[in-house]
Formats: structure tokens, C-alpha cells, sequence
């Protein structure tokens, strides 16, 4: 469905909805291994770019539980897709770290939003790129 027919009568969460539904219809589509989901993928993609954080900054970040975010970084420490290193600071934390398998891992995803990006913004110019991310980059409460 197009939502361009009246766009200023729409909510911005129906935009928001539609790219959600189009990506995921172009993750699946595009992506040779499905051994993670997206959200599984979209945590450890968060990991690459914040770099080394801790269990419990990554708990925040997602919203989610303890157990939750221990049993995911537990499925990626067995894949060798991160490793978890005592923090000198604080030795009963772990600081959380991508390995190269990881990064090589993440660069399968990146690859993905970048070819599906360019396809959904292929009739915008860049600077209407860049206003669109600074408004979004507004919008995002993180």
C-alpha cells in the first residue's frame, strides 16, 4: 500500500509502519542465512557501532530483560560473534566486545540497509537525505 495519496493527513506512524513492513520484506528476501533474526541482528549491529558496552547498557538501550539479553549474548558468544571480558574498572562487570567474526557478521546486515536504503530513498537528492535523518535523529528518544 502507498501512502502518499494526502501524506499530510496521515500520522507519522503509518509511515513508520510501512518502512518497517517494506524492510522486513527486503530483509528476508535478501538475506542468505537466516541463523538470526532481526532483532537478534539489530543487537548485535548496536554492538558494532557503540562499541564496547556492558550487559547492562545494552539491557537499557533495548528495553528488555536481563534474562533475555543474557541468554542472546550467550547464542552470540557461541557463535563467535562477541566476546565478554571482565571490565577492569568494575570486575564484577563484563564489557561486551565484537569479534571479527562479528564484524564480518554485521557486514552481511550492513550490505543489506544499504542496498535497501538506496532503494527507498532513490527519488529523494541527498540533501533531502541528510534533512530526513536529522528530523528522524530528532524524533528518536534515544
Amino acid at each position: 500500500m502507498k501512502l502518499n495519496k494526502n501524506p499530510e493527513n496521515l500520522f507519522l506512524y503509518h509511515y513508520v509502519e510501512e518502512l518497517i513492513s517494506d524492510y522486513g520484506s527486503y530483509y528476508e528476501a535478501n538475506l542468505q542465512s537466516h541463523d538470526l533474526t532481526i532483532k537478534e541482528y539489530s543487537v548485535l549491529l548496536r554492538i558494532r557501532f557503540i562499541g564496547k558496552s556492558t550487559q547492562r547498557e545494552l539491557v537499557e538501550l533495548f528495553k528488555v530483560s536481563g534474562a533475555y539479553m543474557a541468554k542472546l549474548l550467550r547464542k552470540f558468544e557461541d557463535e563467535n560473534y562477541i566476546i565478554r571480558v571482565e571490565n577492569p574498572e568494575n570486575k564484577r562487570e563484563k564489557i561486551v566486545e565484537l569479534t571479527e567474526n562479528g564484524f564480518k557478521k554485521t557486514d552481511q546486515l550492513i550490505e543489506i540497509i544499504d542496498n535497501w536504503e538506496r532503494e527507498v530513498t532513490g527519488n529523494l537528492s541527498k540533501d533531502e537525505i541528510m534533512l530526513l535523518k536529522k528530523i528522524l535523529s530528532k524524533i528518536v528518544r534515544r
